[in-house]
């Protein structure tokens, strides 16, 4: 009995000692900015690494982290995938690229046809380690790239975190993608999560020849009018622009070259909403 009453005791302790952790990690993160998408392929890790690059290049101590665990692109996006992980004091060393502190799953993968089979609560374990056994040090921003839908991964982020700063919904013009973000609006306003807005990608196409752009989908019935409807903005449009899927998949985020392009500019213009975090907080003296 005494035996059983001191395992139990020890258990208690260490548990205490990994929330010690987790808070002493999370407290050094100034903003965590979610980037969620309904449903898959329509750019949100894109937009997520893009974001995080812009961040970065401003002068900001940026973050990343894939919690899409069992689809994870960000190091290929980055070009790091295949690194193996450093540890340090016990302490998990995030990869850096383009001045941003990165860490996925992805890296833990012997080769990226392994497939991850697990379940809720490994799921949960995992997540929960990136951040109680990993060195992220001080960030101005945390960019979480989570994966389509709103399942463990985005409740266990939110659980985490507690109170993020805000969510970035990404989506498509088809209506069938425009449906699913009502679903990932209604995920933010339950877990009490402020949307700052949501992106249109893939709307329009430039042309790499003339530099014109045309329709491909139907306009006005996608994420705008979707936004407008649930009360939440429309933060604009990212038109399908060659170069974005060529420096992908070479493992170079294309803002570093498309800062004089429109798509480049459009998408500095439609991000504005995170960099202002910092500015609502200067004026109210509190977290936006």
């Amino acid at each position: 009995m005494k035996r059983d009453i001191s395992e139990s005791q020890e258990v208690e302790k260490e548990k205490s000692k990994e929330e010690e952790r987790l808070q002493s990690t999370l407290q050094r993160i100034r903003y965590k900015v979610l980037v969620l998408s309904g449903k898959g392929g329509v750019g949100k890790s894109s937009i997520a690494v893009n974001l995080a690059v812009s961040l970065a290049a401003s002068g900001k101590k940026t973050g990343i982290f894939d919690a899409d665990l069992h689809g994870p692109s960000v190091p290929t996006m980055f070009g790091v995938e295949g690194r193996p992980l450093q540890v340090k004091n016990e302490k998990i060393l995030p990869v850096e690229k383009e001045g941003v502190k990165i860490l996925s799953v992805g890296f833990l993968l012997q080769n990226q046809n392994q497939a991850l089979i697990w379940r809720g609560p490994m799921k949960t374990g995992v997540i929960r380690q990136f951040f109680t056994d990993a060195e992220w040090g001080d960030l101005d921003y945390l960019i979480v790239d989570l994966p389509p839908g709103t399942g463990d991964e985005p409740l266990s982020i939110c659980q985490l975190f507690h109170s993020p700063d805000g969510a970035i919904i990404v989506t498509t013009p088809q209506t069938i993608a425009a449906v699913d973000v009502r679903k990932s609006i209604t995920f933010c306003k339950k877990l009490n999560v402020r949307v700052l807005g949501v992106i249109e990608n893939m709307s329009g196409f430039i042309c790499p020849h003339c530099g014109k752009e045309s329709e491909i989908f139907h306009r006005g019935v996608g994420g705008e009018l979707i936004a407008e409807e649930m009360g939440v903005p429309f933060l604009g449009r990212i038109p399908i622009d060659p170069l974005i899927g060529i420096k992908s998949d070479e493992g170079i985020p294309w803002i570093t070259e498309a800062s004089s392009t429109k798509s480049g500019r459009v998408f500095r213009k439609i991000v504005e909403p995170v960099f202002s975090l910092e500015t609502v907080q200067t004026k109210t003296g509190s977290k936006a």
